[in-house]
């Protein structure tokens, strides 16, 4: 593999993993946020940020398993 490849092979490594901790953060505020509001939030709003937390966990895994499958080519 050449220079112009391992560097576009990293460059894509700091997008995913920027992205993952992104979408990790936001996993950890509807999570905060449930914790936080407890009682005062609706069925409704707890069910939507349960949604939310694990779309962005979802989103998460998939960026850490883009760059474990770039590593492996």
């Amino acid at each position: 593999m050449g220079l112009k490849d391992e560097f576009s092979k990293a460059v894509e490594n700091v997008k995913d993993a920027v992205s993952e901790t992104g979408h990790r953060s936001s996993a950890e505020a509807e999570q905060t946020k449930r914790d936080v509001a407890g009682d005062d939030m609706t069925l409704g709003d707890k069910a939507g940020s349960m949604v939310n937390q694990a779309k962005n966990s979802t989103q998460a895994d998939m960026d850490s398993a883009k760059r474990e499958t770039r590593e492996t080519i």
